[in-house]
Formats: structure tokens, C-alpha cells, sequence
């Protein structure tokens, strides 16, 4: 299972957001490419990285913060999610030297373009869930649908998507302890690994986690925890690996 650290990217600066609202942000660092670093160093495998202005925009707003950081660190898996609404987004985004980028509300609104990117893209689609109470939330987590958020993972099963990043947004930033439940629920509905993410706080989470990853839990994002101290990378990591 991998630990996988958050870079939420706002007007060029790393910050946290809770429950994603844009107006309730901590600013962690103007340089979020030593942020990158700090998580590299401390033996990430993967960094998650959020355009946070492209969600709201539609696209992509903090492309060349992206672009800068998979440049220093060209060896690193880096997935990238906010705004992805085009072909042509996805492809600036894996030529600049991304991994995998996350198809979110255009996956509730238009299913299809997930399928026609998986062909396209083979291997470097993921598709971000982002769910409160059951219910699969867009557009930047301002608009809550009627689609079940497990219905939507089932849609996806034979596309080929990489992994699923699942978010329960009641968690997310609040550091109130990972839904693990949920996730379990997540994973078993269909094939596509699961990555979870909201609510990571400490090592019990992590403890959590693991014990049902074989449920087809592939990674944890965290954020929060991991800029305020209260759960370690290398740690977790170690953990994970054990």
C-alpha cells in the first residue's frame, strides 16, 4: 500500500482546504516544489497533486507549478487532478512528464469520455470519486448529484481506468480518522484499485487501512497529517512495506 502526499496547488501556493471549501485554506508553502522534495526525500513513491483553481475553472490554472515539479523529479509516478476536462489537458500533461491524471466531474457527467481517454491514454487514467454521504459530488465539490458513488466505480470496471481515488468530502482536511469503511465498500464494488483519501489523520488510520487492503485498497493520500506533524511518511511508508 502506498503513502502517497498531497500537493493542493491554489495561485501558486501549496495549501489544505477543508471539506474543499476554497475559502477555509491553510497556505503550507510558496514553494511547492521543495514541498515535493521534503516528500521525495522522506521516500514517497507517488505525489497527488491538485489544481485546486482548475477544478472551479475547468482547466488547468497551475499547470507550470505541475510541469516544475515533474521536471525535478522526473523519476517519481506523479498523478495530477483538477480541471482534466479535454484530451488535449491530458496530453500537455503527460508530455510535461506526468503519470496519471484524474478525470473527476467529467467522469459523473460524461462517463463516455472516460472510456474513449482509456483507449487513448492506456494506463494513465484515473478516476477521482468524490462522495458525501454515498453521493458522488462535482465541480470543485460544489455540486452533490443523485448518481451513487459506488454505481459509478461499477460503470468503469472494463474501461481500464488505473485506480480509483475515492474521497469522502465530510473527511477531507477535517482530521477526523479515514472512512475505512466506506472505502472497503468502495473497493468491492468493482475491480479498479482503490486510493483512499479524506480524513488520514494518524497511524491508526494507516493500521486501518492496511488490515482491509486486501479488499483491493492500493494507496492513502494524505495531507493534512503529514504537514501538521501528526503522521510521518517515512513511518507510514515503513509500515505499509512491513
Amino acid at each position: 500500500m502506498l503513502i502517497i502526499p498531497a500537493i493542493d496547488l491554489k495561485d501558486g501556493e501549496c495549501v489544505r482546504l477543508r471539506q474543499g471549501r476554497m475559502e477555509d485554506s491553510t497556505v503550507f508553502s510558496d514553494d511547492p516544489v521543495t514541498v515535493a522534495g521534503r516528500w521525495v526525500e522522506a521516500g514517497a513513491r507517488r505525489l497527488h497533486l491538485v489544481d485546486l483553481n482548475g477544478a472551479f475553472a475547468g482547466e488547468p490554472v497551475n499547470g507550470d507549478v505541475v510541469k516544475a515539479i515533474a521536471q525535478r523529479y522526473p523519476e517519481l509516478p506523479i498523478q495530477i487532478g483538477g480541471g482534466i476536462r479535454s484530451a488535449e489537458t491530458i496530453e500537455a500533461y503527460l508530455q510535461a512528464g506526468v503519470d496519471y491524471v484524474i478525470i473527476g466531474t467529467k467522469a459523473v457527467q460524461e462517463p463516455d469520455f472516460v472510456t474513449q481517454m482509456c483507449k487513448q491514454f492506456a494506463g494513465h487514467i484515473i478516476v477521482g470519486i468524490d462522495a458525501k454521504a454515498g453521493l458522488v459530488a462535482t465541480d470543485g465539490w460544489a455540486e452533490v448529484s443523485d448518481v451513487k458513488a459506488t454505481d459509478l466505480a461499477k460503470r468503469f470496471a472494463s474501461d481500464g481506468v488505473s485506480a480509483i481515488v475515492y474521497t469522502d468530502i465530510d473527511r477531507d482536511g477535517m482530521m477526523q480518522g479515514v472512512n475505512v469503511e466506506a472505502t472497503v465498500t468502495m473497493a468491492k464494488a468493482s475491480p479498479i484499485p482503490v486510493i483512499a483519501s479524506g480524513g488520514i489523520t494518524n497511524m491508526d488510520d494507516i493500521r486501518a487501512l492496511k488490515a482491509a487492503a486486501e479488499a483491493g485498497i492500493l494507496g492513502a493520500i494524505t495531507g493534512r497529517a503529514i504537514y501538521e506533524g501528526t503522521l510521518d511518511v517515512r513511518e507510514a511508508q515503513s509500515f505499509c512495506d512491513a
